[in-house]
Parts: structure tokens; C-alpha cells; sequence
């Protein structure tokens, strides 16, 4: 039975380590795809120096990087929620095989009164008078 227990934390330990690295690749092709993507009034082509020949055909590059984004936002968020599920998971809780009442709680001690000092501190003695 432990051993059972065993693999299967180990196999849950690997499914993460894989699902992290999955994400974390498809961050960075999502801010890629989407720093390629032009803005309102420009041409991807413009962004690398030619300003009348596009970089992706005359149809230009918003339909396919529109597709890449979409793909890669649901890869994002599927590898989000599936993190999300694996780590609840693992989650171990404290009260896992409590059964009965909760034991109450005892009554903290009295603080101890602070003891007498032993000896009372001499008193200065008071300042000479300044020599004229």
C-alpha cells in the first residue's frame, strides 16, 4: 500500500514538472506572438524596414498570429487549471485522521511577578562646583 502511495506521488511530482515547463514555454511564445503582432494603423512589415512588401503575404499576418494567440491563450490556460488541480492534490491537510471531540485547550499559567531588585542602586553624587 505505501508503495502504492509512493509511485504515485512520484508520478504526480513528474506530471508537474512537466506541465510547469510546458507553461512556462508557452509564456514566452504568447509575449512573443503577441509583441510580433502590429498595431492599429501599422504594418508588421514597417516594424523591420520595408514598408511597402508585408512579411507574411498580402493578406498580412493578423489572421495567423490572431490563430496563434488563441491557440496558445487555451494552452495557457489549460496548463493553469491543470497546475492548479495537481497542486490541490498534494495538498496534505492537518486534520486528515482527527475523529472525536477537539480537545479543549488548558488554561495558560499566570505570568510570575517580576522579582525585587537586590540591592538599591547608589545615588550619584552630586557635581563639584566649577573652579574660577
Amino acid at each position: 500500500m505505501l508503495a502504492k502511495v509512493r509511485a504515485l506521488v512520484y508520478i504526480s511530482e513528474i506530471m508537474s514538472t512537466v506541465i510547469i515547463i510546458i507553461h512556462v514555454v508557452v509564456c514566452f511564445a504568447l509575449i512573443s506572438i503577441v509583441l510580433l503582432q502590429h498595431g492599429k494603423g501599422a504594418g508588421i512589415g514597417a516594424a523591420f524596414g520595408g514598408s511597402s512588401q508585408t512579411v507574411f503575404g498580402s493578406t498580412g499576418a493578423a489572421p495567423f498570429l490572431a490563430k496563434l494567440t488563441a491557440v496558445a491563450a487555451i494552452l495557457f490556460m489549460l496548463t493553469s487549471l491543470s497546475l492548479t488541480f495537481l497542486s490541490r492534490q498534494q495538498e496534505v491537510s492537518v486534520m486528515r485522521g482527527l475523529k472525536g471531540k477537539p480537545a479543549t485547550q488548558e488554561k495558560a499559567p499566570e505570568p510570575a511577578l517580576p522579582a525585587a531588585p537586590a540591592e538599591k542602586p547608589a545615588t550619584p553624587a552630586p557635581p563639584a562646583a566649577p573652579a574660577k
